[in-house]
């Protein structure tokens, strides 16, 4: 708006100084109020410019041709508002399509009327008005020449750069949609870790937890069994209890040692792996369980988060055996194949009772499976009992 308030006034000014100092555009002007109005209905709609760009733009051309038409054009603010509309029309105009037809209209109106005023004004040429003329072109060529030229430039600038504003101004919205894209993003992929770090922590506190406690409730039951009548065993049940309770606290203050350390130090605290499991092992025999552990083909080192999630496994599948099947026959395997390490736990069981296929425990199995791109299978047997088998695929630098 306030460019087109200054337009008005500029205009008008423009005006009081071209005639103050004597100098017409026409020699035949109509009256001075008129010349006024025509300059000012020239700038005046370029205050609505951006809300009605293709409409302004109309208006002011309109009016360009009408007070050249009347011979009341002012000669310099009248063509920087026709230039703003056609730039306007441009950089503002929604409907692309539309603006691009309707200033291609304007423009080649524009050259039309310049056709039709050298058709008028070239007749009324006296004799001798290139009479300076020196050039080696016709003078009359070059006069109309040089017109298209000026009309050419002039007009060819408000259209490029409207059109240059306009793409700018859709790249910078896009980029700002793209910020926030970037930032919505930033924003799911942190909620998406904080929830895989929970259920990290949560699977932790599980394994952590879940195997100690299955063997203390094991030994604490064998310990009231036995308490009246072999004090000796009792004595061993609950010092294995005690043990238990020892061992689950160390390896809780261990994990969360691990929760709290900077990724430097966490990558440097002790964690159990496959190289651990004969200690899990006896842990579980002292439980009561009836354990065979066979290591089959050749051993290779594995990748730390692979020894790791297999000792979870081996530890979840034992600590479902106590909690479901009691003190029974246990067949731990562990396989080296070609181009996977395998885990198969098996027990003689009974067939009344199954893990929940629903807990915890063999979700976070499928968890530490899915984050290697292994395979878990787990269920009953035909012969009785549950079996637990999972499959780690190796690189084919760590299988050779």
């Amino acid at each position: 708006m306030l460019f087109g308030l200054a337009a008005v006034v500029g205009c008008s000014f423009s005006f009081v100084l071209s005639t103050s100092s004597g100098y017409r555009m026409f020699d035949d002007p109509p009256s001075a109020l008129e010349q006024v109005a025509w300059a000012v209905a020239g700038t005046l709609p370029l205050m609505w410019r951006r809300r009605f760009p293709q409409t302004v733009m109309l208006a002011v051309a309109t009016a360009f041709i009408l007070s050249q038409y009347r011979h009341a054009q002012e000669a310099q603010f009248s063509q920087i508002a026709l230039f703003g509309a056609i730039y306007t029309s441009g950089a503002w105009a929604r409907d692309r399509r539309l603006s691009r037809i309707l200033r291609i209209v304007v423009i080649a109106s524009m050259f039309a009327w310049l056709g039709i005023s050298l058709a008028i004004e070239i007749p009324k040429l006296p004799p001798d008005a290139f009479s300076t003329a020196a050039g080696p072109m016709p003078p009359l060529i070059a006069a109309i020449l040089s017109q298209l030229l000026l009309n050419a430039l002039y007009f060819g600038f408000a259209y490029y750069l409207g059109d240059q504003a306009w793409i700018a101004a859709h790249d910078r919205h896009l980029l700002v949609m793209r910020a926030e894209e970037l930032r919505r993003s930033q924003e799911k992929e942190a909620e998406r870790a904080v929830l895989s770090e929970r259920v990290r922590i949560a699977r932790e506190l599980h394994d952590v937890v879940a195997h100690h406690v299955a063997v203390m409730g094991v030994q604490a039951a064998a310990a009231r069994r036995v308490l009246e009548k072999d004090v000796g065993k009792a004595r061993t049940a609950l010092s294995a209890v005690e043990q238990e309770a020892r061992t689950a606290v160390d390896e809780l203050r261990r994990m969360l040692g691990v929760l709290r350390a900077t990724d430097a130090e966490a990558t440097t605290r002790p964690v159990h792996g496959i190289g651990d499991l004969p200690a899990l092992l006896e842990s579980s025999r002292q439980a009561g369980l009836r354990i065979e552990h066979g290591v089959y083909g050749d051993p290779v080192d594995v990748p730390e988060s692979v020894s790791v999630a297999a000792y979870r496994i081996v530890q979840e599948a034992l600590t479902n055996t106590l909690k479901h099947a009691g003190p029974v026959a246990v067949d731990v395997r562990i396989r080296y194949l070609s181009r996977e390490l395998e885990i198969d736990v098996t027990d003689e069981g009974r067939t009344a009772s199954t893990p929940n296929t629903r807990g915890m425990g063999l979700i976070g199995m499928r968890e530490r499976l899915a984050a290697h791109e292994g395979v878990l299978e787990t269920g009953p047997r035909e012969a009785g009992g549950f079996r637990v088998r999972a499959r780690f695929p190796l690189s084919k630098e760590v299988a050779a």
